[in-house]
């Protein structure tokens, strides 16, 4: 049987180019979410079946890449049902992961705790552009502090990290909360049973507008009037903290006590203090569908890339899965994936890289250059530089273009320029 070239589907090979920019973007945001104080964990790629599939992922767990038992443990024969064979699964996003972490390791951890993960996740998603099955996610999370001071924190980190690695992206920060979402639907008639199908509907809106929710809304059976009150709601309120301040007016009785208040305040307070030039807007459309979300939810969306680039909020109730305790969490992730293609599609050079240089090494280069060549190139190394060092090509135009486009200064040695190889080794010496 031939062997296989290109990689699964779904799966991509990265090339240089994309892995140098990968690893700019990767050190921005490291270096910028540690000086708010986060620190970096790391968890297994691989999860119990049981956490993956425990209705906190919502679609994600349709979408698992699950692992067979092996060995002894693995009986096909008498096995009736998938758990019969199933013990594990790739994991398909880092909150998961990070809660079972928490519960494990709380006793050793400070609190609050803010935990930085980066790392490879994987879903059994259709493929699409810019949406591969495995793809890198970046979180940071804070858990311990029930308080709207770590949602500001995340919102300053990620916009200022968001800001150093697209400086010239316009971008814009959509916040609300899941009390107003229900405060809105009670206040419209709507049953407690029907929230979610609602919250379904509501999340369509950037895709089929206020009419389409409408008619989805009435073709599922909801009465008209609580239809048309909801949907007058939305016209009604602003995208600012006036629209916060009426919602908490206008939903007195049917809203959480401190929904709108913490929202206020996070709004007036990131305003207030925020490094990057961003907008923030309240914005009572927002739903993101994660199931395990308790409170505050968040987005931002890049104007050039025309929609999310990172989300995340609230959840409150996932840790006390493992625990059997609830403990306040929150967390904010960053479209990586997203942000790099963005980068490549535009030619992107990364800023801080070295300044590059090839030396290319004629075949009759006699020992004693080679070992001269050898120790200029260490030398220029000390200075910074990154210096590859490679045997000259019988298509020498096809090599030098090569290295021309990975932006290496050439510099050609023969036997013949041997003594201008001692110039120079000097010429470093002396520096």
């Amino acid at each position: 049987m031939a062997l296989k070239k290109k990689p699964v589907t779904g799966m991509k090979d990265m090339m240089p180019a994309e892995m140098e920019i990968r690893d700019y973007v990767i050190g921005q945001i490291k270096e910028t979410y540690r000086a708010f104080g986060f620190s970096s964990i790391e968890t297994p790629c691989v999860e119990h079946i049981e956490n993956l599939c425990s209705k906190q992922g919502g679609d994600n767990e349709k979408l698992i890449f699950k692992i067979l038992k092996r060995g002894e443990k693995l009986k096909i024969e008498e096995a009736k049902e998938e758990k019969d064979v199933v013990d594990g699964g790739l994991r398909y996003d880092l909150t998961v992961p990070l809660s079972r972490y928490y519960a494990n390791n709380a006793n050793e951890l400070p609190s609050p705790f803010k935990a930085l993960q980066m790392g490879n996740v994987w879903r059994a998603d259709r493929p699409q552009r810019g949406r591969f099955r495995q793809f890198t996610q970046c979180d940071i999370d804070i858990l311990g502090d029930p308080t709207s001071l770590a949602e500001i924190e995340l919102i300053l980190a990620t916009t200022t990290a968001l800001s150093k690695i697209c400086p010239d992206n316009a971008f814009t920060v959509r916040i609300n909360d899941r009390g107003i979402l229900f405060g809105m639907a009670r206040y419209c008639g709507f049953a407690e049973e029907a929230m979610d199908s609602v919250l379904i509907t509501l999340d369509k809106m950037d895709k089929i507008g206020l009419d389409g929710v409408a008619a989805e809304l009435e073709e599922n059976g909801y009465a008209k009037g609580s239809v048309e009150k909801y949907l007058q709601l939305f016209k009604e309120i602003t995208n600012d903290v006036e629209g916060v301040r009426y919602c908490k007016e206008k939903l007195e009785g049917f809203l959480a006590d401190d929904a709108a208040a913490s929202l206020e305040m996070i709004i007036t307070s990131v305003e207030s203090a925020k490094e990057a030039d961003f907008c923030m807007k309240f914005d009572p459309t927002l739903v993101r569908g994660m199931s395990y979300y308790t409170g505050t939810i968040f987005e931002i969306s890049m104007d050039e890339f025309g929609g999310s680039v990172g989300g995340g909020g609230r959840y409150d109730e996932m840790i006390g899965k493992f625990t059997g305790q609830n403990t306040p969490a929150v967390g904010f992730s960053i479209g990586f994936e997203r942000i790099v293609m963005l980068l490549l599609e535009r030619g992107y050079q990364v800023p801080t890289a070295a300044q590059k240089k090839a030396f290319l090494i004629d075949k009759k280069m006699p020992k004693e250059g080679m070992l001269k060549i050898l120790n200029l190139a260490k030398a220029e190394r000390a200075l910074g530089k990154q210096v590859m060092i490679v045997n000259m090509k019988k298509n020498k135009k096809f090599q030098k273009e090569q290295l021309m486009e990975q932006a290496f200064h050439l510099l050609h040695l023969t036997a013949r320029t041997y003594h201008r190889i001692l110039k120079v080794s000097r010429t470093i010496a002396d520096m």
